[in-house]
């Protein structure tokens, strides 16, 4: 992606995308079920600290494309959680859990003029195998999203992961 900066490191993953704002377009994005369910996962948020997360993951609609690589046939489709911090229309961080992964995500949101940098930071992940495919993971996603946004037909999500997870296993 040509506006996306991503690092993997020992204790999680991080991505900054630009995308078209305004501030309050994104915000919806991330916390109303109906439209983070056109990117990345259906599910309610109890948007208040302490408040519950619950994400119900179905990939394989989020763009046309082959479905799910054997590998992910098993691959939990859900995440629970908590909010942990919250300041509207900036941030939101939460837990994530997901079978063995118990790790942290924050989502900051950045005007940019008339666009917004969402920079989602992934925390807590453990070992290298799935920093690599997490981060493929947000990727992915958020690529969906900007296309969503930018009124494009969405990549291929699972050859888009499969090309990024050899990008970040040979890169990191």
């Amino acid at each position: 992606m040509n506006d996306s900066t991503a690092a993997v490191d020992v204790d999680g993953v991080r991505l900054a995308r630009t995308l078209p704002g305004p501030v309050d377009r994104i915000w919806a994005y991330l916390t109303d079920s109906k439209k983070r369910a056109t990117w990345l996962a259906a599910g309610e948020f109890d948007l208040r600290v302490g408040g519950a997360v619950d994400l119900r993951f179905d990939n394989d609609k989020l763009s046309p494309g082959v479905p799910a690589p054997a590998q992910f046939a098993d691959h939990p489709c859900a995440v629970t959680g908590q909010i942990t911090k919250i300041e509207p229309m900036s941030l939101l961080a939460l837990t994530w859990n997901s079978g063995d992964i118990h790790s942290e995500v924050t989502f900051e949101l950045a005007p940019r003029g008339k666009d917004v940098e969402l920079t989602i930071t992934h925390r807590r992940i453990g070992e290298r195998g799935a920093r690599i495919g997490i981060m493929s993971g947000w990727e992915t996603h958020v690529g969906i999203l900007h296309d969503r946004l930018t009124g494009v037909e969405p990549q291929p999500f699972w050859a888009t992961h499969s090309r990024l997870s050899r990008h970040y296993e040979t890169t990191f």
